[in-house]
């Protein structure tokens, strides 16, 4: 089964050239500025709809805008990668040499998604005097780890999909926060977004370690199809995930969970006195 023989309108948008470099980079372009639109927009409509949104500092502003940015790609992420793991019979064929041309697509803009990100987060560094590592990092290793599609066009995408896939938790963590800002983390539904989100931080360890097991049963393929550049950012970038990433996320996940705090402003929450909840208690979305 195969999404671009099953639906001629996805034939129609999956079918380019990918081996010439300005159709790659038209495709990472736009990635880019279709995930700024997203931003742009989530802006427009939480001022216009949004008395919680208007309260907020700048920076917790931008901060809610890409988290309902990373939520819509997280939609993308699960569908592509989701296809991949459990549908297409190419890629359960052969995991380390396979490519299609609606991988190429998702890939390609997926790779325009992370460069978004990497210009956000470093630009709001640089205005709001702040840094965060441990997003830098993922980030930039998330990007260089698709960047490298754009260069290695014999690279295979099994793992790249399985690598966007890993961005399962954003919709869930976009309700989570926005909710959390709104003063709702006591209602059910909250705990429910909750929980759901924390078995899907399990779901991305077990798909990590899905990622390592084809990683070392195919190992010198890997190596091969990659180049050592792209084998070492990809290597980082799971290696980093796996041991560090997932499971501090996931902590603070569960901790948040029973003590329902915005553990990303906490800092100034406490400077102002008051914690998160309690600013935010009696504030309607």
């Amino acid at each position: 089964m195969n999404p671009t023989n099953d639906d001629p309108v996805f034939s129609s948008i999956f079918d380019w050239d990918y081996l010439l470099w300005e159709v790659r980079l038209t495709f990472l372009a736009a990635g880019f500025f279709i995930y700024l639109g997203v931003f742009l927009l989530s802006h427009w409509l939480s001022s216009w709809m949004s008395t919680t949104y208007r309260a907020l500092h700048g920076k917790e502003k931008v901060f809610w805008n890409m988290t309902v940015t990373r939520g819509i790609f997280g939609l993308q992420s699960c569908v592509a990668g989701l296809w991949a793991l459990l549908i297409d019979p190419v890629f359960h064929a052969d995991k380390v040499y396979s490519q299609q041309k609606w991988s190429w697509f998702n890939c390609l803009i997926a790779a325009g998604f992370f460069l978004l990100e990497n210009v956000a987060v470093h630009i709001s560094n640089i205005i709001f005097r702040t840094f965060d590592v441990f997003l830098v990092v993922h980030h930039l290793l998330a990007f260089g780890g698709l960047a490298g599609l754009v260069i290695n066009v014999k690279s295979g995408h099994y793992l790249p999909l399985m690598g966007i896939l890993l961005e399962m938790t954003t919709p869930s963590s976009c309700i989570s926060w926005i909710l959390l800002k709104a003063g709702c983390a006591n209602t059910f539904f909250w705990k429910a977004n909750q929980w759901v989100m924390i078995h899907l931080f399990h779901c991305r360890m077990i798909l990590t370690y899905h990622m390592w097991w084809v990683c070392i049963f195919n190992w010198n393929s890997v190596m091969e199809n990659l180049g050592l550049i792209h084998f070492i950012v990809l290597f980082s970038g799971l290696f980093a995930v796996t041991l560090i990433l997932n499971p501090y996320w996931m902590y603070k996940k569960t901790r948040q969970l029973l003590s329902p705090t915005d553990w990303n402003f906490e800092n100034k929450a406490m400077e102002n006195g008051k914690s998160n909840g309690e600013t935010h208690q009696k504030k309607r979305i």
